[in-house]
């Protein structure tokens, strides 16, 4: 697919400040007093010092990336706005991470997800696990993300996929090599600012064009709604919905939604791993000034994700309603959007949104992916002497470089696929059941063991693919829901069978686990669950 319109000079200009800005902020707050070097907690997790306003910012700027702008907008294109369940549900589970999993993680003042495991279960496990998310960041998430950003590129400014793809692997690496997390947490409210203010206007414009005649974009939505009714359905019952993928083949849109599991099922598999188990997300949570900043930063997180929708599936079904010959691909629809109905100038700003949505989730990954070889592989087995403070942000930032290197040569592999966010979330599916399942007992279990937690680290991938060869007409959030409870069984039979009843000595000790009491949160929470609540009710 070609670039629809080009870039004006204008457009270039825009885009051009918002990456000055971006790369002199994370340049600036990298620096370090006359004299200070930075250690391990300072790159890793910024110091311990953020507010729940950077904490929530940065949650979702590393959360919101080509994945959601080009990926959701391409399902939103295919499906409709079902696929916003993953937008809006995350918000509930925000609160459940907060509420559940925080307080015992900021108790156990750790760095990495894999360190908590060591110190719940033992150093196998830890290093499992620190293993898998290392591959699983480096050959599904930066790959996908680099992909993603760099189809928009190819199809907006009309670069090469492999230029575009190089580009924006150097603009991340540009600010967070140096700065660590700090520099990428306190660029990331700027980003969030530019990706939610273009990706609105965005919106904004798409609907004000689809309305016409001066209807305006509340026109142009109503329209929209009574066009494109079949699109509007947030639960899909099988056969309900059927639609064409790239290769011309009829499926069932409930495969990928399957009804009512997206608000009780497999859905909760995935979003509580994702935030509450994953060290790109929960690392910011981790570096916040107290537990009362890490719930609010949550919770404002919770808020912006119930506004994502509108931002990145709302578009993708204006392009299906507009029914363009050009996009013969699901994740074409955004960039196509972009390019033909976003004037000069503009075109620029919403260019910048998407480009911050990718680069500060690239940054976040990057960041991740080095804490947990640093923290949990080489300071783990490296011999104490050679491990000086210096020496781990020198490993981290090689790490780091590595990672993103080796993620953009294989980025260009992904372009035989029509909708990449549904492959991220099918294949990240094979492993998330067994590892919530660890989480999970080991948090709020004391009996779970060990060799439980290996065992269900080991065989989600073999439990996952042969469900999948097996049961192929049962959606992948379905199997992903009975791959965790056999998990979970899993754990709990030969737990009980290795410390016949007993709780293991590192069992976790709520008595110790304190509870920030915060009225403000509560309020926050309230109103996320009754907007939730209301959403659904709405296009049910």
């Amino acid at each position: 697919m070609e670039s629809a319109v080009a870039f004006t000079p204008l457009d270039y200009a825009i885009f051009g400040v918002y990456l000055l800005v971006i790369v002199g902020l994370g340049l600036w707050v990298s620096r370090e007093e006359e004299g200070k070097e930075k250690d391990s907690a300072d790159y890793f997790l910024a110091s311990k010092s953020l507010p729940f306003w950077a904490i929530g910012s940065s949650l979702i700027a590393a959360n919101i990336s080509a994945e959601q702008f080009i990926g959701m907008s391409g399902s939103g294109f295919r499906v409709g706005l079902a696929i916003a369940s993953y937008e809006w549900m995350a918000a509930v589970t925000l609160l459940v991470i907060a509420h559940f999993f925080l307080p015992i993680y900021l108790e156990k003042d750790i760095f990495t997800m894999p360190q908590f495991l060591e110190e719940r279960y033992d150093g196998r496990v830890r290093m499992l696990l620190a293993i898998f998310w290392l591959l699983v960041y480096v050959f599904v998430n930066l790959t996908s993300v680099l992909y993603m950003g760099g189809l928009s590129m190819n199809v907006i400014m009309g670069t090469p996929l492999w230029a575009s793809i190089g580009a924006l692997a150097l603009i991340a690496t540009a600010y967070s090599l140096y700065g660590g997390l700090k520099a990428v947490a306190w660029t990331d409210v700027v980003q969030v600012i530019v990706l939610v203010g273009g990706g609105l206007m965005t919106t904004w414009i798409a609907l004000d064009a689809y309305g016409g005649s001066g209807a305006g974009p509340v026109g142009g939505l109503s329209q929209l709604m009574g066009d494109a009714s079949g699109r509007f359905n947030m639960i899909l019952f099988e056969g309900e919905l059927m639609y064409q993928n790239d290769e011309g083949v009829t499926q069932d849109a409930y495969q990928l939604l399957p009804g009512l599991s997206v608000l009780f099922g497999g859905l909760w598999v995935a979003n509580l791993f994702y935030w509450g188990c994953n060290q790109y997300v929960i690392q910011r949570a981790l570096a916040a000034k107290n537990l009362t900043e890490a719930k609010r930063g949550l919770a404002f997180a919770g808020y912006l994700k119930l506004l994502l929708p509108l931002i990145v599936v709302v578009p993708g079904i204006v392009a299906y309603a507009l029914d363009p010959a050009a996009v013969t691909k699901g994740d074409e629809a955004y960039p196509w959007l972009l390019g033909e109905y976003v004037p000069s100038g503009f075109r620029g700003l919403a260019f910048a949104a998407l480009v911050a949505a990718i680069v500060s989730s690239l940054a976040s990954m990057m960041n991740s992916a080095s804490t947990i070889f640093t923290m949990d592989l080489y300071k783990s087995y490296a011999d104490a002497e050679e491990v000086s403070e210096r020496r781990l942000v020198r490993i981290g930032r090689v790490v780091a470089l590595v990672c993103i290197v080796v993620a953009a040569l294989i980025a260009p592999q992904l372009a035989s696929l029509d909708q990449v966010f549904q492959y991220i979330q099918e294949y990240t599916g094979f492993v998330s059941p067994g590892v919530l399942a660890i989480f999970i007992m080991g948090l709020f279990w004391g009996k779970a063991t060990p060799n439980a937690a290996l065992v269900s680290a080991v065989l989600s991938i073999p439990l996952s693919a042969g469900f999948k060869a097996l049961t192929p007409d049962i959606p992948f959030l379905n199997r992903m829901l009975i791959v965790f409870f056999l998990s979970v069984g899993l754990i709990v039979a030969i737990s009980l069978y290795e410390n016949e009843g007993e709780d293991h000595p590192k069992a976790i000790n709520f008595s110790e686990i304190p509870r920030a009491k915060d009225p403000a949160y509560n309020v926050a929470a309230f109103g996320i669950l009754g907007i939730t609540a209301a959403l659904y009710i709405l296009f049910w």
